[in-house]
């Protein structure tokens, strides 16, 4: 059977068995080396009440959340594109 990608759309190698993580979108379990993890900054505060107190001088504190999607959702969000066949990768011919 042909092999569509060379990672088989994982990062793990040759590990074995890898643990799954839950998708924050729709709650589907996924293997941890297959999901899209995202990582943003986030603040409690609200944008516009946080630019009115860092013009008065006040450090408001970000912290990194960290999402993990499955490919499904990742697709859906936008956060991974599906690219048309002229931006893929060119493989080399089979020897």
């Amino acid at each position: 059977m042909p092999k569509k990608r060379e990672s088989r759309g994982r990062r793990k190698g040759d590990k074995g068995k890898v643990e799954y993580v839950q998708c924050d979108n729709c709650g589907r379990r996924v293997p941890a080396d297959k999901a899209i993890c995202v990582t943003r900054m986030y603040s409690p505060v609200p944008p516009q009440l946080a630019e009115e107190l860092e013009k008065k001088g006040a450090i408001i504190q970000r912290y990194p959340v960290t999402k993990c999607y499955c490919v499904s959702c990742a697709v859906h969000l936008g956060i991974v594109k599906v690219r048309p066949e002229e931006e893929r990768k060119e493989k080399p011919a089979p020897v």
